[in-house]
């Protein structure tokens, strides 16, 4: 592990302008560049809170601001977004660069690194965005923000390790690719982003713990809505599963790195 983690800091200049390059590239004929990385997750937050704040914003308590719905849908969208954009990416990130795996020799590792500076730099644009509306509605984030980091990295470690996972399984079963993005629909609406938790029936609410996006998504919004520290409790289970699927993710991508590269 200390000898991949070297090896990549020696391409570092490599990472730093694969990261810098991509993010041009995505949006080079674009009229507005880089914007469309932060209208559209805010565009689906418009959608939604247009449809359904009549609905929910009655049942969102601990917030006196006429605009908490949308608040606590931007607060959601911004967990959401980095981990289905981490999933993603690393899900087609091998099939995608089978050529350059096969063609030029550099540290393998330094491709999952690319893809979480990608998503990083791309989240924090939306943070920014989102603060500045935040200020736009008359709600101001307390000290408690100062959480946001570590939950921010919890996210990130734990979308790329099950994301790298998926990777290296869909070389082999491209059915995975077609897949994972019916789950991630499935798992978006089982993860209170548009809607409270407190709203599901007591009887099935029991469930929402067997969902990793539950306690991930309610930290932020502890934090960034509700001004209150994260329940740790859930934060840590989703950090040691991060190190886990991270850990497995390496040794699954180090014996698969041979076949691989026939499959590719």
């Amino acid at each position: 592990m200390k000898g991949m983690l070297l090896a990549a800091w020696g391409f570092q200049h490599f990472i730093i302008s694969s990261i810098l390059n991509e993010f041009r590239v995505r949006f080079i004929r674009s009229s507005l560049g880089g914007l469309w990385g932060i209208l559209q997750p805010l565009m689906q937050v418009a959608i939604f809170a247009f449809i359904l704040s009549h609905v929910l914003a009655s049942k969102l308590p601990g917030i006196d601001n006429p605009y908490a719905y949308a608040i606590y849908l931007l607060a959601g969208t911004l967990a959401w977004n980095l981990f289905a954009e981490v999933i993603q990416r690393s899900l087609t990130l091998f099939i995608d660069h089978g050529n350059l795996l096969k063609k030029i020799s550099f540290p393998r590792i330094s491709l999952p690194i690319i893809v979480a500076g990608g998503a990083l730099l791309n989240n924090i644009l939306l943070l920014l965005a989102i603060l500045f509306i935040f200020l736009l509605l008359g709600h101001v984030p307390g000290v408690q923000i100062l959480w946001l980091p570590l939950l921010i990295l919890v996210t990130l470690g734990f979308g790329l390790g099950l994301g790298l996972i998926l990777g290296v399984l869909n070389v082999f079963m491209r059915d995975i690719g077609q897949v994972v993005p019916i789950v991630l629909q499935f798992l978006f609406w089982f993860t209170p982003i548009v809607y409270m938790s407190s709203i599901i029936p007591e009887n099935y609410r029991q469930w929402l713990v067997l969902n990793p996006m539950y306690s991930v998504v309610e930290a932020y919004h502890q934090v960034l809505v509700f001004n209150q520290p994260p329940a740790l409790g859930g934060v840590i289970v989703i950090g040691v599963l991060a190190v886990l699927l991270s850990l497995m993710a390496i040794i699954l991508f180090r014996k698969a790195s041979p076949e691989m590269v026939d499959m590719l």
